[in-house]
């Protein structure tokens, strides 16, 4: 068991995330573009599209789903198990971000989808008089949908091989997924699965029985193990 948790911890992680956004946004070529160095010419998704990304410690499975009107009814069959949420805005469609970010706020009322990171990338940011991340940020805090997630905003130039902005993008998400996850696997070992609310009770008399000076050290113990392993 303790080579599988040290794997778990410091190997290469396995995490699943969804690229959305409304069509043309530049959702395929930002997965292109990551996937291979290079931009490649694309023609809206029929459906989706999926890879495998290595970036940097992280193996990303990346699921790229069509935004056209009639395909967007069926995202919700790709919400399982995803990790992280990246969701992709044409920053020069002014005309259409509102719907876009109604879009988001749908999206994050998923059961599936509920407290995982997002990162939104704020694309083509090299056309003139784009909207500017600071722009989006301040228009997605006002619009209060994203609760207490972890979430950010980057400029990116997609269909650009270098100084994209995507770098910098994805090593955010990347980072705090891998966190998250550490923390979860973390509080699993230490204090079991979590269990159905209805059993909430149960364990906050399991807690309050506690041993009056066993539990300061257990609690130091966890704090101490958390900071070793983040």
């Amino acid at each position: 068991m303790g080579n599988s948790i040290f794997k778990y911890f410091f190997g290469k992680k396995e995490v699943r995330i969804l690229i959305l956004g409304l069509d043309a946004a530049g959702k395929t070529t930002t997965l292109y573009t990551l996937k291979l160095g290079e931009v490649v010419t694309t023609i809206p998704t029929i459906g989706f599209n999926v890879e495998t990304l290595n970036y940097k410690n992280v193996n990303i499975t990346a699921w790229d789903v069509g935004g056209r009107d009639k395909i967007r009814p069926l995202y919700r069959h790709y919400f399982q198990n995803t990790q992280g949420l990246v969701y992709v805005v044409d920053s020069n469609d002014k005309e259409r971000f509102e719907d876009a970010i109604d879009e988001l706020r749908r999206f994050l009322r998923e059961d599936e989808l509920r407290d995982i990171p997002v990162l939104i990338l704020a694309n083509k940011q090299d056309i003139e008089g784009a909207m500017t991340p600071e722009e989006i940020t301040q228009k997605v805090q006002e619009n209060k949908c994203m609760d207490d997630r972890h979430w950010t905003v980057f400029g990116v130039i997609a269909n650009r091989v270098k100084d994209n902005g995507l770098q910098e993008a994805f090593d955010w998400l990347s980072h705090i997924m891998v966190n998250s996850e550490k923390h979860k696997m973390a509080s699993e070992l230490l204090y079991g699965a979590p269990k159905d609310k209805t059993n909430n009770k149960s364990e906050k008399s399991v807690e309050s029985n506690m041993d009056k000076t066993t539990k300061p050290l257990y609690c130091s113990f966890v704090e101490s193990f958390k900071k070793m392993i983040m």
